[in-house]
């Protein structure tokens, strides 16, 4: 079974696993970057990690348009369900079998209010086994944090993590985080959105390279990988 991951820009993603579609964090209208129009994205899923807008994004329009299930922490999922949309809540360091894999929420230390100001619990990142055993974290906005080298010990197969800074880990917290986290590969987020975030994902592809052994996934928008 092969499980394809698209990079859509900033922090969302399309997966495509077990014969389902998730996507994650779908900001894709007001992001200058996406490569995926909201009215052209399909799902079975929709995941986020948190209720900031720009991860939040498109959540509701899709998921009333698809019918997708939303799977977030319990804040988030009840606001989903009060705008009529279907969710699944799920605590920080739980998990659930799901028809496409098995899906923990990780801790991630970041902030969580949703675009009304309304709280969005804690903000959380994704660690999916997918039906054939290969294990994908997710990250999530988030800062550097010791546990990561507990994920790690999962033996990752494949990681997203932030580098703008800002707002999330830097080039160089996120390098410590591939030293501790220890995956087969590793693809760059939450860059290049806006100013406060620009970087050269390329230099920190040579880092990582030159100081892991840990294989780089240097993705455009739109561009896929197999994992």
């Amino acid at each position: 079974m092969t499980t394809t991951l698209k990079w859509l820009g900033h922090a969302a993603f399309e997966i495509k696993t077990g014969g389902k579609t998730l996507l994650v964090d779908p900001y894709l209208t007001d992001n200058p970057l996406a490569s995926m129009r909201s009215e052209d994205a399909v799902a079975d899923y929709i995941l986020i990690t948190h209720g900031h807008f720009d991860h939040v994004g498109d959540s509701i329009s899709i998921a009333t348009r698809t019918g997708a299930t939303v799977i977030a922490n319990p804040e988030i999922s009840a606001w989903c369900s009060r705008q009529c949309v279907a969710s699944h809540p799920l605590q920080t360091g739980s998990g659930f079998a799901f028809p496409f894999g098995y899906l923990k929420l990780t801790e991630a230390v970041h902030g969580s209010n949703l675009p009304d100001g309304s709280n969005g619990g804690s903000a959380c990142g994704f660690l999916l086994t997918t039906l054939d055993e290969k294990k994908i974290y997710l990250a999530g906005d988030t800062s550097f944090f010791d546990g990561m080298r507990l994920i790690g010990e999962e033996g990752i197969d494949f990681a997203a993590l932030p580098i703008g800074g800002y707002y999330t880990m830097d080039p160089d917290d996120a390098l410590h985080a591939v030293k501790l986290l220890r995956p087969t590969m590793v693809l760059p987020i939450h860059y290049n959105t806006n100013d406060h975030i620009h970087q050269d994902p390329a230099q920190w592809t040579a880092r990582v390279l030159a100081e892991t052994s840990t294989k780089v996934a240097l993705l455009k928008p739109g561009e896929s990988v197999e994992i």
